[in-house]
């Protein structure tokens, strides 16, 4: 009976009490309407970006900067996802990415002989050239993931130096093979050294970061599920996660692929955006080049990828004047970046904009959190001592 009554006195605690939500359930928004909010302001930027370039506002070169800033944050980000979110260390990026390009390319060019569509419909967009770039987009990250297949199974066995050796020595098989298959094959495919011409230019800033939001889009819902759940846990502890009931092998492998698939995506714009390929350019330093603007924007962090990729594509541009000390700019920002925040620019974090709205919905406010601390703290002494 004495317990019966201590536990009838014992009060009632809100540990979440800010603002007027206090003591009541904390307000949240419908997943319905975060997706309804990220896609009016996704659709913003892209008319604001587009009225801005018809107008002059932004010219040919810069727009084109803008493309491969766009291309180059698909990259970083589908790279995150199996170094920051994974937790491997693989170097071959640069090898899928050229497997995009070429697949992409090569599909574009045949089918617009096929059906006799035109350079120009692809520049002025009609609907069967645009038709036939999605197409090519989605084959390009086809082959992509096929060869993430090929290579991940075995590859992902192995851990740290070996998988990133394993995999920079596929990226070097991918070069040399995009470089030699004419004379094996004794028909011109990727045009050898000389490079694969006659590719439509078919990039575009509404088509870049159109595929840059669905991109993120669709690594963000992964991410938030069982899926993504099993891939951080094998992150954080693979042998705990294998032994809670996780298949690591087809995690890890399902990651790989998902990052190669992406990877192959934007080669197929890079192809649209630069209009030759060359297998030189999908050397060692490409693959450095993305695994640098991943660690310097943080690892596991979307932002942080994507605000290093864009960083790391337009300083070059904008030193172009100081073409002699821009690389010396270039490393010492680089350097100086990684000294004083190792963890990267933005470590783990990730931007939410339904995140900030639920906080204003709630009144959740740094300021109030302070203000309301020592309150608090006397409220759970009085409850201590009745108790």
């Amino acid at each position: 009976m004495e317990e019966e009554v201590m536990s009838e006195k014992r009060p009632i605690i809100s540990t979440g009490g800010r603002g007027p939500a206090a003591g009541g359930a904390r307000r949240t928004l419908p997943m319905p309407a975060r997706y309804a909010i990220n896609a009016i302001v996704v659709l913003v930027l892209l008319v604001l970006g587009e009225l801005m370039i018809s107008g002059g506002a932004i010219n040919r070169y810069q727009s084109t900067v803008l493309e491969q800033v766009g291309i180059y944050i698909i990259l970083a980000v589908s790279l995150n996802i199996a170094t920051g979110y994974l937790g491997q260390l693989p170097l071959g990026h640069a090898g899928f990415m050229s497997m995009g390009a070429y697949g992409c390319s090569i599909f574009i060019i045949r089918m617009s002989e096929f059906l006799g569509v035109g350079a120009r419909d692809f520049v002025t967009g009609t609907p069967m050239a645009f038709l036939i770039v999605i197409g090519g987009l989605i084959v390009g990250g086809l082959c992509a993931a096929i060869a993430g297949i090929i290579i991940g199974i075995p590859a992902l066995r192995l851990k740290g130096d070996y998988l990133a050796i394993i995999t920079l020595a596929f990226a070097e098989i991918i070069r040399v093979v995009m470089l030699n298959i004419d004379d094996v094959l004794g028909f011109e495919l990727t045009g050898g050294a000389a490079g694969l011409t006659g590719i439509p230019g078919f990039s575009s800033f509404l088509l870049v970061f159109g595929c840059v939001a669905v991109v993120c889009f669709l690594i963000h819902t992964m991410m938030k599920s069982r899926h993504g759940r099993a891939i951080l846990a094998i992150r954080d502890n693979e042998i705990a996660a294998e032994a809670t009931g996780v298949n690591t092998t087809y995690y890890k492998t399902l990651a790989f692929v998902v990052s190669a698939f992406f990877a192959g995506v934007a080669g197929g714009l890079y192809a649209g955006c630069v209009g030759v390929l060359q297998p030189a350019v999908f050397g060692f330093m490409k693959s450095i080049e993305i695994l640098v603007m991943v660690v310097l924007g943080g690892m596991g962090s979307m932002l942080g990828s994507a605000i290093s990729a864009t960083v790391l594509t337009i300083l070059p541009e904008a030193l172009r004047a100081f073409s002699e000390y821009r690389m010396i700019a270039y490393a010492v920002v680089l350097i100086i970046v990684m000294i004083f925040r190792p963890q990267g620019l933005l470590g783990s974090y990730d931007f939410s904009l339904s995140r900030i709205i639920e906080r204003v919905m709630n009144r959740d406010f740094p300021w109030r959190k302070r203000n309301d601390a020592p309150a608090d703290t006397a409220e759970e002494k009085e409850v201590s001592a009745d108790v």
